[in-house]
């Protein structure tokens, strides 16, 4: 017996007339051959699409060939019910370029609260992006503008961004917000927010506002890569500081190097960060603090089972969020300054940040101190981390110069010098009025982080001549595992092993308390700390109330 079919509300059996459910580019009006300006046709079939799928309620769906579309001086306001397919990064690709009208920041596709009237009530739904290429190279313009994306989308409903490489756009790469029930899958990002000077809005790799659909946006990021973007490598930012932060979204096996920061959470609730490589970022590996628009933190989130090495600054940096947060689980190494830093950002009236967590992560090889603790906490728990050969950056004042000494535009090499493996990491190199900063060292050379990300050149003016004399300053003479230097009230300590059993030893002590740090009714309990450099802890500051047992090492000065 066959059935009559039954469409959806809303929905005809019968597509209208003019407009195909799949419709190929190239037969309707776009050329794909680099020279011909395809936008015109472009927009005019999305119109002529979005229209259709407003009246018969079925999704559209534009593949384009292989080909290069040449996007030039206007973007292209999307429609709800169309999608884009293409033949794969590298087979179709959309070059955009402005050159006839700067003013104008060309995107490939966008739609806006501001420019178009977006909003939970006119949103795009049905929409896939996938498979092709953005290149934003061609776009220029005075004054930064931050619509100079390669999407710009706001208010997508059920949307899938999947298998994308876009690069080298003036702003944010994949900038789209307020996403529900969405998915951002295999985008790679590269070297977006080309005219970002690092304070600017946006000029990230991928960038999602957040905080349009209430207390939950459902949100997935997974298997993205982001490398070398002005700002973020991927990051989320609240957008209306009256709104309540949003649960739901995940960050899942990314890659985020060579960034600003690599991942960073600016205002979400509950963000779940795991299994990600944060590596070579100038600032920060993993970063949350109130740096965005709204001036709101996350919290509430979990990072965990995550590789965040070998960047510029701190492995973790959490600033000025009033908590909690979850660190759980990570390799936090070879960073150039801290491993896990809580930040003082030197707001007015900052109150302590609440209820973090630092756990079973396995911290070795940074610069200076493991766990740096700069900012007021209160009832946090470091609980079974293993701490060891911190304090790399150990070498004293150094200068040279002369017949021995040639530089780069990424190093220092000084035959004459018998450095330590990474004595002089995150340093700041001094050549006259120049200045870099040192990523990695060996007996004999210095590499040099990027002056910024993206950039071939670590200076920040012309490289230097032959034998010109250099300065480094001296390490940090105390380098802890971990370091109290803010108030800290009812915190645990507890199952640590913090130890440096490399030759030579660099990591001063296993516990430092500063003059300016305290421990208020602490309980630091069952920790190892025998084994560092010079004694087990430093206390600058004894620990008052609260109890302190069975901590191994103290007892003997080992």
């Amino acid at each position: 017996m066959s059935y009559p079919e039954t469409p959806a509300p809303g929905v005809r059996v019968h597509p209208v007339a003019g407009a195909p459910l799949l419709c190929d580019a190239r037969q309707e009006g776009l050329a794909g051959d680099g020279r011909t300006n395809d936008q015109p046709a472009f927009a005019a079939l999305v119109d002529r699409l979005g229209d259709a799928y407003a009246a018969d309620g079925r999704a559209r769906v534009i593949y384009c060939p292989p080909g290069v579309y040449s996007i030039r001086d206007a973007g292209t306001v999307w429609r709800t019910g169309v999608s884009l397919l293409g033949a794969g990064p590298g087979a179709t690709r959309f070059v955009l370029s402005n050159a006839g009208n700067r003013a104008d920041p060309t995107p490939l596709a966008f739609y806006t609260a501001k420019e178009h009237g977006a909003g939970p009530d006119r949103h795009l739904a049905y929409c896939t992006f996938a498979d092709f290429e953005i290149d934003g190279s061609g776009v220029s313009s005075a004054d930064y503008n931050p619509l100079a994306k390669g999407l710009g989308l706001q208010y997508v409903v059920r949307g899938i961004f999947r298998n994308l490489y876009i690069h080298h756009t003036a702003a944010t790469g994949m900038g789209c917000d307020f996403l529900q029930d969405c998915v951002i899958d295999s985008v790679l990002v590269v070297g977006c927010g080309r005219l970002d000077n690092g304070t600017e809005l946006g000029g990230a790799g991928i960038g999602v506002g957040i905080g349009g659909w209430g207390s939950v946006e459902r949100l997935n990021i997974v298997n993205c890569s982001a490398v070398g973007n002005a700002t973020n490598g991927i990051f989320l930012e609240m957008q209306y500081p009256d709104a309540l932060r949003p649960r739901g979204i995940r960050i899942i096996g990314c890659h985020s190097q060579g960034n600003r920061f690599g991942i960073s959470d600016w205002g979400a609730n509950g963000l779940i960060v795991s299994s990600c490589t944060m590596t070579g970022n100038l600032e920060a590996g993993f970063h949350v603090s109130a740096k965005g628009t709204t001036h709101m933190a996350g919290r509430a989130g979990v990072l965990s089972d995550c590789v965040i090495d070998g960047n510029i600054r701190d492995g973790v940096s959490i600033g000025n969020t009033p908590g909690p947060y979850t660190v759980r689980g990570n390799r936090i190494s070879g960073n150039g300054r801290y491993g896990y830093h809580q930040c003082d950002l030197g707001e007015v009236g900052q109150v302590p940040a609440e209820n973090i967590v630092i756990e079973s992560n396995d911290f070795f090889g940074n610069a200076a101190d493991a766990i740096r603790i700069d900012r007021p906490m209160r009832d946090a728990t470091v609980l079974n981390n293993r701490i060891r050969s911190n304090g790399r950056q150990c070498e004293p004042v150094t200068t040279g110069g002369g017949d021995s000494v040639r530089y780069s535009e990424r190093s220092l090499v000084d035959r004459r010098a018998t450095w330590k493996n990474d004595g002089h990491r995150g340093k700041l190199l001094r050549v006259g009025n120049r200045v870099a900063v040192v990523a990695a060292n060996n007996d004999t050379e210095l590499t040099l982080a990027p002056v910024r990300p993206d950039s071939l050149i670590a200076w920040s003016g012309d490289i230097p001549p032959p034998g010109a004399r250099y300065e480094l300053p001296a390490g940090p003479p105390v380098r802890a595992g971990i370091t109290v230097n803010a108030a800290v009230d009812r915190a645990a300590i507890r199952g640590n092993r913090v130890w440096d059993g490399r030759d030579p030893r660099t990591q001063s002590h296993g516990l430092w308390i500063t003059e300016r740090g305290s421990c208020l009714h602490c309980r630091i309990e069952d920790n190892d700390f025998g084994g560092n450099l010079v004694a087990p802890v430093r206390l600058d500051t004894p620990p008052v109330g609260g109890r302190w047992d069975r901590n191994h090492g103290d007892e003997d000065g080992d």
